[in-house]
């Protein structure tokens, strides 16, 4: 397919390749927007911006991609057809970050918002500890793109910044993941009153030492403090031993029960509907999509008659506009079926709650009953936009 596709490129490129420049530039734009389709159709995870002007004459390119192979497809067009011009599209990450093209949180969560500044939309949030991928640096600000990919911005107070090397470090060293709602870190065991920082649930810290009650850990800054061994497990322990099944996909969303809503949140401090989702996974062992709308692109279809009768605890349920002819279908929220005797689901709507979709039930939920647009099942499926933890991540 990949390859019938490539040669759809080269067939575009002879097709323009005895026109004039004044006819150049709508023929680069049809062969950048195919590209665009091919290799980066969600800018949530991918950037392709290229524009094309002409100036004396002159073709320039201008824009900036984090696809290397789509830009280098886009270059080969122009090689072809033996236009000159000038390159000034930015590939990310570029010398605006140097060497430093990685980071780590250093909060308890970051937020992480849509564009460079502090105004800007609440786009998704990190947890202490989270590894990231630097793009771009503007002001105070850095492009970041976070573990399941979603490209967005954070000051830079929220991070630390790192290089190859020593984000190799973080992530080898030995971890403590925090595993209570919300807590803090000490500067010593005596005196609890001395606090580091706060940290919430999925905070990871590096492993220095532990006693009885306290574990030893180290900031991505190096700053020292200590958390209560009762709050806390190491990382790798705690990972081995996860059950994800479908009754602790049950516990850890039930846990969650009253948290505020939160448009952008994907923490304990607050979440939206895909980010309660995200964080109940996450605390079973995986990273999924950010979103609702690239939830619904993961996992298997179950439930194709929309009557509920399939479905398993731990599947998502998806709710929005459906579509028409006019129209593609919308996906705006986002639930996790729990089943029982009282067909409830759980998810985050003003606040993390359940629900029923049974009309008998006190907590039947017409609304979302008659938006309902289907479900996926993530448990026991296999594929690659859900990721595994117990394989291991690497940047």
């Amino acid at each position: 397919m990949k390859i019938l596709k490539y040669f759809s490129f080269l067939v575009l490129i002879a097709l323009f390749s005895c026109k004039n420049n004044s006819e150049i530039i709508p023929e680069l734009e049809n062969i950048h927007a195919k590209l665009k389709s091919e290799f980066a159709p969600d800018k949530r995870v991918e950037l392709f911006d290229i524009n094309f002007k002409l100036k004396d004459n002159q073709l320039i390119l201008e824009g900036e991609t984090t696809s290397k192979k789509a830009f280098s497809i886009l270059l080969d067009s122009l090689k072809k057809r033996e236009l000159e011009f000038a390159n000034n599209v930015r590939v990310l990450p570029d010398s605006a970050v140097g060497i430093k093209t990685f980071a780590v949180a250093r909060n308890s969560v970051i937020n992480i918002r849509s564009n460079p500044k502090h105004s800007a939309e609440l786009g998704t949030q990190g947890l202490l500890g989270m590894a990231l991928k630097v793009l771009d640096k503007k002001g105070d600000f850095y492009r970041i793109q976070t573990p399941d990919n979603y490209i967005s911005w954070v000051d830079k107070g929220g991070i630390q910044l790192m290089n190859k090397e020593e984000i190799d470090t973080w992530n080898q060293t030995k971890k403590v993941l925090f595993t209570k709602n919300f807590g803090y870190v000490f500067t010593d065991k005596k005196n609890e009153t001395n606090i580091i920082s706060d940290i919430t649930l999925g905070g990871l810290l590096q492993y220095i030492s532990e006693d009885n009650q306290f574990y030893e850990v180290k900031y991505p800054d190096n700053r020292t403090g200590f958390i209560k061994k009762e709050e806390a497990v190491i990382y790798d322990s705690w990972l081995e031993n996860l059950g994800s099944s479908k009754e602790n996909i049950e516990v850890v969303a039930k846990n969650f029960t009253g948290f505020p809503y939160l448009w952008g949140g994907t923490s304990s401090k607050g979440m939206d509907c895909s980010g309660f989702t995200k964080m109940v996974y996450l605390m079973n062992g995986f990273i999924i999509p950010r979103d609702a709308s690239q939830q619904i692109n993961a996992g298997k279809i179950v439930d194709d008659q929309l009557n509920f009768k399939d479905l398993q605890k731990g599947d998502l349920l998806f709710f929005g506009t459906k579509a028409t002819s006019e129209k593609k279908q919308r996906v705006v929220h986002v639930g996790i079926w729990l089943g029982n005797d009282k067909m409830e689901f759980i998810h985050s709507s003003g606040n993390v709650h359940l629900s029923s979709m049974d009309a008998s039930q006190p907590n039947y939920d017409e609304f979302n009953k008659n938006r309902y647009l289907g479900s996926k099942r993530y448990l026991g499926i296999k594929d690659k936009m859900i990721i595994d933890l117990k394989e291991s991540i690497k940047l």
